[in-house]
Order: C-alpha cells, then sequence, then structure tokens
C-alpha cells in the first residue's frame, strides 16, 4: 500500500510499504525521511489524530510509531508542544567523495566584466514594484518570443537616443544574452545558404566556436591600428561579425574610411554585417563612436546587451535585425526557448524609461575612467609596457616583450596570486607567432578592492621581468 499525507503543518511524500504491517510501514517511511534529511531537525509532525486520518490509520498504530521513534531518538515529545524531530547524522550508504572546492581568485581583473557590487538595487527594486503594481494578468503567463513591446519600445528610443541606431519597435528581438541571439542568428543564415562568414583576428573567441559550430567555413580578418582589415572581405562571405565601436580585444575603434567600405561590400554583395556592441555605452574621452547600423540599418544586425551595464545574471540582450531577417529569427527564438523571461523585461523597460538606466550608466562610467586611469598610470611605471585601445570599454590590452617573461608564464604568476585575468594568445585564429599579451579588466573588481587588484598584479609583473624591452604593437596605443 502506497499513500501520502499533507497537513495544515507541512507536506511530506510518505511511502507506507507494500509490505508488513501499517505501524511498521509508518515506523520505516518516518525514519527514512528523517535520516535522508526530508524531515529536518525540529519539524513538528502532525498530532496523532490528524495524521492517523490523512493515511488512513487507527490513532492507535500512529500513537504506536510515534512512540517507538521516540524510543529509538528520531523524535521527542513534550506535553503540550507536539512531536518533534531529533538531530540524526544523514544516511549516506555511499561515502561521497568530496568536491574539490572551486578557486576563487582574490582579485578580478577578467575583461568584459562590469562591477555587479554596483548594481541598481533600489532603482531595481523601485522599477520592479512599479511593474508589479500595474501588471496585467496576462504578464504572468506565455511570452512573445519578440520580447515584451513594452521593451521593445524602449529600447528603439533609447537607441536612437545614444547610439544613433535607426530602428522601430518591430525589428526590435530581445533574447537571453548575446550568446544565445549569436546562435539563433547563425542558425538562420546557415539555413539560408549563408556558407562563409568572416570574423575578427584576434577575436572573442567564444563566439568564434559559435559561428563555426553553425558550419560555417571561416575568414580571419587581421585587425591594426584602424580596426579590421575589411578589405579582405571577398563576393563569397555571406556574413561579417565585428566589434566596430571599440574592438576586442584591441580596443581600437573601426576606422571611418572602412566604415564606408564594409558598408559598400555589403550593398553590393548582399552580405549581411553583424554589429556586436558589446560596451558602446563606455566612451571616456569623448561622445562614443555611433553605431555603425546607422549607416546601412538594412545591411546590418545590430547586438546589444544589459551584461556590461547591469549584469550577465540578467540575460537580457536584444538585436535589431533587417525586416527580412524579423521572422525567421523569431521563429529560432520560439524553437530554442519560447521567449526571454518576462518580468526582467518589463523591468529594464521600465529603468530605461524612468532614465534610471541612464542615471547608472553615467555613474558607471565615471567609476570606470577612473579606474583606467589609474591603471595606466601603473602601467607607465613600468619602462616599455604599451598599453592599446581608445579610452572605452571595461578592459585594456598590453602587449609583451619578444624576450620575456611570456603570456604563459605570466598568467601562471598571476593565478598563484590570486589574480585572475586573461591572455591575449587564446583569441588569435592561429596563435602561432603572433603578439602575446593581457587583457586587464578594470570594472569587476568592487570600488574598494580595486587598488589592493592593481597593488597585486603590479608586483607580479614587476617580479617577473615584465619591464623588459618591448616588441613592436600592432595596435594602436592607449591615449
Amino acid at each position: 500500500m502506497l499513500n501520502s499525507w499533507s497537513s495544515s503543518q507541512l507536506d511530506l511524500h510518505i511511502e507506507l510499504g507494500a509490505t508488513g504491517g501499517r505501524r511498521s510501514g509508518l515506523e520505516s517511511a518516518l525514519r527514512a525521511a528523517i535520516r535522508q534529511g526530508r524531515l529536518a531537525a525540529g519539524t513538528l509532525l502532525p498530532s496523532t489524530r490528524g495524521l492517523a486520518q490523512e493515511l488512513g490509520l487507527s490513532r492507535g498504530t500512529v500513537s504506536a510509531a510515534y512512540d517507538q521513534l521516540v524510543e529509538e531518538g528520531y523524535l521527542t515529545t513534550r506535553p503540550g508542544s507536539g512531536t518533534t524531530v531529533v538531530e540524526v547524522p544523514p544516511c549516506d550508504p555511499v561515502p561521497a567523495r568530496p568536491a574539490p572546492a572551486p578557486t576563487i581568485p582574490r582579485h578580478d581583473l577578467r575583461p568584459g566584466l562590469p562591477d555587479v557590487s554596483a548594481f541598481p538595487t533600489r532603482a531595481w527594486l523601485a522599477s520592479t514594484r512599479q511593474v508589479l503594481t500595474h501588471a496585467r494578468p496576462e504578464v504572468f503567463g506565455a511570452g512573445d518570443p519578440q520580447g515584451r513591446i513594452e521593451l521593445r519600445s524602449a529600447l528603439a528610443d533609447y537607441l536612437g537616443r545614444t547610439r544613433g541606431v535607426m530602428t522601430t519597435p518591430d525589428r526590435i528581438v530581445i533574447t537571453s544574452g548575446y550568446y544565445q541571439g549569436l546562435g539563433l542568428l547563425c542558425g538562420v543564415l546557415a539555413a539560408g545558404g549563408t556558407s562563409t562568414a568572416a570574423v575578427e583576428d584576434p577575436g572573442h573567441n567564444v563566439f568564434r566556436d559559435v559561428v563555426q559550430r553553425a558550419g560555417f567555413t571561416t575568414l580571419a580578418l587581421p585587425v591594426d591600428s584602424h580596426g579590421a582589415r575589411v578589405e579582405a572581405l571577398t563576393q563569397e562571405v555571406g556574413a561579417v561579425f565585428l566589434t566596430p565601436s571599440h574592438q576586442y580585444p584591441t580596443g581600437v575603434p573601426l576606422h571611418p574610411s572602412r566604415r564606408q567600405t564594409l558598408c559598400a561590400w555589403a550593398r553590393s554583395t548582399g552580405g549581411l554585417i553583424v554589429e556586436d556592441d558589446y560596451d558602446g555605452e563606455y566612451r571616456y574621452d569623448r561622445q562614443p563612436v555611433g553605431a555603425l547600423q546607422s549607416i546601412a540599418p538594412d545591411q546590418v544586425v545590430y547586438c546589444g546587451t544589459a551584461s556590461k551595464t547591469l549584469g550577465p545574471a540578467l540575460r537580457l540582450a536584444w538585436m535589431v535585425l533587417p525586416h527580412h531577417l524579423v521572422p525567421p529569427v523569431v521563429q529560432a527564438k520560439q524553437k530554442a526557448d519560447l521567449y526571454t523571461e518576462t518580468l526582467g523585461q518589463l523591468i529594464l523597460a521600465n529603468l530605461i524609461t524612468t532614465h534610471a538606466y541612464d542615471r547608472h550608466t553615467r555613474a558607471a562610467r565615471l567609476r570606470y575612467r577612473r579606474r583606467r586611469e589609474l591603471l595606466l598610470d601603473r602601467i607607465a611605471a613600468i619602462p616599455r609596457l604599451t598599453p592599446h585601445g581608445v579610452p572605452a570599454g571595461l578592459h585594456t590590452l598590453i602587449t609583451l616583450p619578444s624576450d620575456g617573461p611570456t603570456e604563459q608564464q605570466l598568467l601562471t604568476s598571476c593565478a598563484r596570486h590570486g589574480l585572475a585575468l586573461r591572455g591575449l594568445t587564446e583569441l588569435h585564429h592561429d596563435p602561432a607567432d603572433r603578439p602575446q599579451g593581457l587583457l586587464i579588466g578594470f570594472a569587476a573588481s568592487s570600488e574598494h578592492a580595486y587598488p589592493a587588484a592593481l597593488d597585486a598584479l603590479f608586483t607580479t609583473l614587476t617580479s617577473d621581468r615584465a619591464g623588459a624591452p618591448a616588441s613592436e604593437g600592432a595596435y594602436v596605443s592607449a591615449t
């Protein structure tokens, strides 16, 4: 006989078993629940009368089972207080091998991560209250695969105002992060017959892998002080994936003449430009370079994300698409995960429309600018170490001298000193005979932890002869 009970105090599944007496079955079921941790120490059990009624047993059977477990030390009974569970060692018949403790770096200098300790909690809570106060019941039902119209409308205004993007809400698709959006787009393009794609070299290796997994043959576009060498694009290339406003990882913007060359290539060949504007909000010396999409809206897919402004955990990103790509991308999104979580979309929309998002971004821009300047001051103190990139983004690239120490030696030494950062080599298509370097993020650490992170980094660099003569850099120097 299998049975289960629930009471006003707690719900718990109890299997009385198909063999043996009812009392022994109840004793065994309660004993197992306690040993397995399903009934925690201090849990107040139902009264004997209540449990008997719910399980269809006699009160005497339940009382006898309780008394037996009290004798065995599983339960305790106090007059007027009921019967409660006693703490006992959990049942673990197979000794578990302890899992290795995760290595948590003391100092986080990874590139591309914001300071999540500065998440605008009060603004987020205020927007959450507004959203929930005025939410219609349908908000809690199934969502729209294209994304909530509230967020798409807010983004259309915001992106036009801050990045020069030319769009309407019907051309925007909301995705669960840029990673998902890129995968959806690649699948649509591959299904449409695109077989060759161009990517930056160096470029983000994780996103390059997404492009390659879609089945594309990839053409590597070398990057120099003017950005990607787009003149290398050919008729066979069907799509090109770029970070034109702030190239990852070198930090250089795509030169205006190359922007024009790129757009002319797209118009003449029908090729598609995929613009990853991953940190376009962060330019420190001037107004940010406008989105490439603004000069070729029918040839460019514009991709943005909240992961660099608010935090990666939100999994909110967006694509502004040419009209003909909207239906297949929405269909791909629906097949992938139906839709992106709704409440987060509505809260972000409220943050944008109330300008709390702007205020948070401006404050972050000031903090990150100061941090970048501190980093450059420390780099300048080490002879012949040259940083690269314009004053923008969340990281700075430094290339390493050809006569050592090597990138791997420095990464190993940094890890030994509790520092998390990233090397340049893995971002190249072919790491052989390429410049070695370090990508130093200046945003991920909290405000109070950042100075100590810099101290640890430069103690490590100087102790490993990082000031040896530097090789010629291939990228523009930071200013």
